[in-house]
């Protein structure tokens, strides 16, 4: 018997579980996947929005401001790399003039803080790249970057490091209230709980309905992204650059990423289908025609990998969160700017689950900080790299040349809470096959340090869990038994 069980190991279940770690309560965190961090979490901007787009008096205004307060001590805290480089939000016209105005207005009523609007020598002196066309734009100081990845994997991390369990491959498809408690089931596997907070992004409608919630739906708005091989984009921003916003958003961006890249997008397209992650001719123009309106001379020619992303867009325009039964938490329609709200979400779980009669009791030793940070040894000093070496060899190894990843970091990965299972999560944890050959010479070794590892064959080790076979046989030696 659990006392909190949380569905979706996205960003909010994530940040949920490590707030509720530091309660002495007993904690899972089910998701459908083979990893954490592999929905909308995975898939975005990587932005900390400064918090003047949202309406005030909404929870999205609410939890933004209060979010981006919180990220840098928590990023800190976990070892999760986060860049303040500020916002621009470029204007065009009369019209721009007069939204950007409008977003100053409502930004300060929300609370956000060193807000300026420039005129055409302001953006300039500032961002000397953008185009001839930009005539006036907001600026944001306390706008940020952040790697969503590693904030899921820490999160999460230190959650576990605090006792707090993660069950993987775990499909809810029904709840069943009994005595005082709920059952979760995935098939034939369950996982009994005194309370429930759901986090399942995309999903949260379905499974706030499994105990009679249908007041609300939630349908995915397909975004498309650009990276661009960071050797040929370290001077095109130091910013994260935006158009005024539309209806669908904040539009496509163009913004530099924790990593060293480039990114540009995302495109907005409502769908229907929940697992529709495609990328389309129609999108790459879109990004292409758009961004070429912010900054000059776009390296086109240097994008290495595209990618899209599935936003949760809830009914009801703002953020979903309500009790959907007794003891029961919803999280819904945790869109843009979820990612920045995720601290102050996981903060008002606790407020939320203590209203509903949950007990909060704080440990005694509990500790905001992790100390098991990965090591990134492409950032150390020579003398740091050979102690290091000297210590552990296989951090001599270099895995993955493109991003300077050695088999010490995978291993790593694999070992350290949540822990690598596929070859993506290795790569999400690491950046080893983000580079530009995508992963094209790395992956057979990281293959094998997986398989290895997990003391499973090196046919079994997947992309991404699930039947993401990457090997199917050998091509040499004949047969081969592990």
């Amino acid at each position: 018997m659990f006392d909190v069980c949380i569905v979706g190991a996205g960003v909010v279940g994530a940040l949920c579980a490590r707030e509720l770690s530091a309660y002495k309560l007993n904690v899972c965190v089910v998701d459908r996947a083979n990893d954490v961090c592999t929905g909308a979490s995975r898939a975005n901007s990587a932005i900390v929005h400064a918090g003047f787009d949202a309406k005030p008096g909404t929870f999205k205004a609410r939890f933004n401001v209060r979010g981006s307060e919180m990220m840098e001590q928590v990023c800190r805290d976990l070892g999760v790399k986060y860049v303040r480089n500020g916002s621009l939000v470029l204007g065009y016209t009369d019209e721009d003039k007069a939204t950007l105005s409008d977003l100053y207005e409502r930004g300060v009523k929300n609370g956000v803080r060193d807000l300026a609007l420039l005129d055409r020598d302001g953006v300039v002196a500032l961002e000397p790249h953008v185009t001839e066309e930009v005539t006036c734009a907001l600026y944001a100081p306390t706008g940020a970057i952040v790697s969503p990845f590693g904030l899921c994997d820490a999160g999460l991390g230190h959650a576990m490091d605090n006792g707090a369990e993660f069950i993987r491959n775990f499909e809810v498809d029904r709840i069943e209230r009994e005595d005082d408690a709920y059952v979760l089931y995935a098939g034939e596997q369950s996982v009994r709980a005194k309370y429930v907070v759901n986090c399942a992004g995309l999903y949260s409608d379905k499974i706030a309905a499994m105990v009679g919630d249908d007041s609300f739906t939630v349908h995915p708005r397909r975004g498309e992204y650009m990276v661009l091989d960071k050797a040929f984009t370290p001077s095109l921003t130091n910013f994260t650059l935006f158009s005024t916003p539309t209806p669908k958003g904040k539009g496509i961006l163009v913004t530099a990423t924790t990593g060293g890249n480039v990114m540009l997008g995302p495109t907005a397209e409502e769908l229907t289908d929940k697992e529709d992650l495609d990328t389309t001719a129609a999108g790459t123009a879109s990004i292409r025609a758009q961004s070429a309106r912010y900054v000059q001379n776009i390296p086109f020619n240097a994008v290495i990998t595209s990618f899209t992303g599935l936003r949760a867009v809830g009914s009801t325009g703002d953020f979903i969160i309500h009790a959907s039964a007794p003891g029961f938490i919803t999280f819904g329609g945790i869109e843009s700017p979820g990612l920045t709200s995720a601290p102050a979400l996981a903060e008002y779980c606790a407020e939320l689950l203590a209203a509903e009669g949950l007990a909060l009791e704080k440990k005694e030793d509990w500790s905001p900080v992790r100390t098991k940070g990965a090591i990134k040894f492409n950032k150390l000093t020579d003398e740091q790299k050979n102690e290091i070496i000297k210590e552990n060899p296989a951090y001599g190894n270099m895995v993955c040349r493109c991003e300077g990843v050695s088999e010490g970091e995978i291993v790593a990965a694999i070992r350290t809470n949540p822990g690598a299972r596929d070859v993506d999560g290795v790569k999400r944890r690491t950046r080893s096959g983000m580079g530009r050959c995508q992963g094209g010479f790395c992956s057979s070794i990281i293959v094998e340090i997986l398989s290895r590892e997990m003391g499973i064959p090196y046919e079994q080790v997947t992309k991404s869990g699930g039947a993401s076979i990457i090997n199917y046989g050998r091509t040499k030696g004949g047969e081969h038994n592990d």
